[in-house]
């Protein structure tokens, strides 16, 4: 085998191994591009007035917004009653610590916003 047939043996595996590593890498990077892309922040109102007792993913002292999210979901009212439920407070059926009407003092339109984003939740 001559020095360059060698060399190029080399390059081709050397590349070989590169494209491996490269597609690999390019593809963790697309998913962990993807999770970031799905995961859903909680609006500034929401962290403000409610974030204290609610996640979006996890239970705190009140359920997670996920769960009331599947919980209302397919109710033509869902939003009406969520709007409802957070102005007067209350358990809702969660067995949870009971929320104070209006939560930590959010507006009528912070409460309908939020509303909106919960029932938006999938």
């Amino acid at each position: 085998m001559t020095s360059g047939a060698c060399a190029n043996s080399l390059l081709i595996i050397f590349l070989g191994i590169n494209m491996k590593t490269i597609v690999v890498s390019l593809s963790l990077a697309c998913l962990m591009f993807a999770g970031n892309a799905m995961a859903v922040d909680m609006p500034a109102d929401g962290k403000a007035k409610c974030g204290a007792c609610h996640a979006i993913d996890k239970k705190l002292v009140g359920p997670a917004w996920n769960d009331v999210a599947a919980k209302y979901k397919g109710q033509a009212d869902a939003e009406k009653t969520l709007i409802a439920n957070i102005t007067k407070g209350g358990q809702f059926g969660w067995k949870m610590a009971s929320m104070p009407p209006k939560g930590m003092g959010a507006s009528d339109a912070q409460i309908a916003a939020l509303a909106k984003f919960i029932v938006s939740l999938k």
